[in-house]
């Protein structure tokens, strides 16, 4: 398992080759994104794994940066020696089940506080861009479901 000295960026947890696989995938996937965008989702999802790798909580991404982790995990050998190097386990991607919308509203919205996963990648000494997390922030102010991540890891397993 990877100890995380003060690593600044996610983008330093894996090499430049497959740094330019994944952005490359994430820009070919998703044409809508300003041209700036893959690389930087893609650092993000690298130092939010970087945190999970030590999270005794649930993490969840913000959308955006669960793009990234969402084009890791399309590479499964990589992903998996990532995670067993980073980790010691792999690190699995859990979606919340969706809320019933034809049952009452549960009292805790679903999915892990962003907050949490925010905090974590800052303690574990990765920066944070803060306009793919602040996204979440202001849809949770217009429209309150991404507060709280729609998957996470599972630290337990």
């Amino acid at each position: 398992m990877l100890t995380i000295d003060r690593v600044s960026t996610g983008r330093a947890l894996v090499s430049d080759e497959l740094f330019a696989q994944l952005t490359a995938r994430i820009a070919r996937d998703h044409p809508e994104l300003a041209a700036d965008l893959p690389a930087r989702i893609m650092d993000q999802a690298l130092a939010f794994l970087g945190a999970c790798a030590t999270a005794t909580e649930p993490l969840g991404p913000s959308d955006l940066v669960d793009i990234g982790w969402h084009t890791f995990i399309l590479h499964t050998r990589e992903y998996a020696d990532f995670c067993q190097r980073i980790a010691g386990r792999f690190i699995h991607h859990q979606p919340d089940p969706p809320p019933d919308e034809t049952g009452p509203t549960p009292p805790e919205p679903l999915g892990a506080p962003i907050s949490r996963a925010v905090d974590a990648i800052r303690a574990a000494g990765f920066a944070i861009d803060q306009e793919l997390w602040a996204r979440a922030a202001a849809d949770c102010q217009s429209k309150c479901h991404q507060c709280h991540a729609g998957c996470h890891n599972s630290p337990t397993r």
